[in-house]
């Protein structure tokens, strides 16, 4: 079956559902269709009314820089970092960080992984093709490609990397070392962000790891082909995250925005940085004292664009369904009620999957 390009389709002759499967049977993504040379979308990706949402971002505000440099031999720094770490996590949701402990090299080669995942021969890549998410590994193009609204511009290595890390051989040989590799460093410095977190929350600086949310990472290795009509469509549409945190890893090109006090604000990568953005179960705990904002990536006509993002959270059983998650009791009073209602990392993913990247909260689901 054809893809249908964007340019001159009949509404009448437009069946979407019929398209989505013929482009997912492919099993090539995004990717296979720069391959085939491509220089109109497919209608699949066509976002309504993405003309008229403007790409311009507003170029007063930035998102925090923290430097994590002698936070762990310095109180006073500490202290500067933790009410540092508390108003960004309150009023942005986002920060970026330096000093993390996780060498360039690494970085850079966690770029490069993905890179070579994504241009593999595309008959050794279809192998890791599938939409069944309880495999620990697999690639494919939008997990919400059948329930969005229109299609995203990317495809997605990921895989569940803790709490029980899959055997080495079940990972793609051409990132194996480099994923384990990357994943163990970002769990080390997950555990730090927790520490931080929970004090500038006012709780014990081990509270949020003894409530195990530093327990689980789900990688998300992106890869962002350069795309002919980038007005048309978005590289990622407007969503929040479903993990506590995420650390994101971007290379330099860019497109990265987050929405702050209405107003779309770039994210541009700083060399050696990682982004650090707070994710739906966070708020849900801390009853929005932080905050999980909307954030989007735009399409670009340069490409491609490289991402690895860790969100920290269970993904598998049993973890995932054995531990209720409410707003903490410590945060709570009269004056501050709970907002939301228990819930299972597994639920809140669940409704997450099923709606899709639609722009709504999947926090709304769980309001009291």
């Amino acid at each position: 079956m054809v893809i249908t390009s964007s340019a001159g389709v009949q509404e009448s002759n437009y069946d979407k559902e019929s398209q989505i499967k013929a482009f997912d049977d492919t099993r090539a993504g995004v990717k296979g269709l720069i391959d085939n040379g491509i220089t109109k979308i497919p209608k699949i990706f066509v976002h309504d009314k993405r003309s008229d949402v403007s790409s311009d971002s507003d170029q007063s505000a930035a998102v925090p820089l923290i430097d994590l440099e002698g936070i762990d031999e310095d109180r006073s720094q500490r202290a500067k970092v933790v009410e540092g770490v508390r108003e960004a996590c309150a009023e942005w949701g986002f920060f970026q960080v330096v000093n993390h402990g996780i060498p360039v090299s690494v970085l850079e080669e966690m770029i490069s992984g993905v890179a070579r995942f994504h241009e593999q021969d595309s008959e050794v890549k279809k192998e890791w093709y599938s939409r069944d998410y309880t495999r620990k590994v697999l690639y494919n193009s939008n997990f919400d490609l059948y329930q969005a609204p229109a299609a995203n511009w990317r495809d997605t290595l990921s895989c569940a990397m803790a709490p029980r890390q899959p055997n080495p051989r079940d990972l793609p040989h051409v990132c194996r070392d480099i994923m384990i590799d990357y994943s163990n460093k970002v769990m080390v410095l997950a555990q730090r962000l927790f520490e931080l977190l929970s004090e500038a929350l006012g709780l014990d600086p081990n509270y949020l790891k003894d409530i195990h949310c530093a327990e689980g990472l789900f990688f998300l290795g992106h890869y962002y082909p350069a795309c002919p009509e980038p007005d048309l469509t978005f590289g990622t549409s407007s969503h929040s995250d479903s993990s506590f945190l995420t650390v994101l890893l971007q290379d330099q090109i860019g497109g990265l925005q987050v929405l702050h006090e209405n107003q779309w604000v770039d994210v541009n990568p700083i060399p050696g940085a990682l982004v650090i953005n707070l994710g739906d179960m966070l708020q849900l705990i801390s009853n929005d004292r932080f905050i999980s904002v909307q954030h989007r990536v735009l399409a670009k006509t340069v490409g491609p664009r490289i991402s690895v993002a860790c969100f920290i959270r269970q993904h598998l059983p049993p973890e995932n369904a054995s531990r209720l998650y409410g707003p903490i009791k410590e945060l709570l009073s009269e004056e501050s009620p709970a907002i939301y209602r228990e819930t299972t990392v597994k639920d809140l993913v669940t409704h997450y999957y099923a709606k899709g990247l639609d722009g709504i909260s999947a926090l709304e689901h769980f309001k009291l």
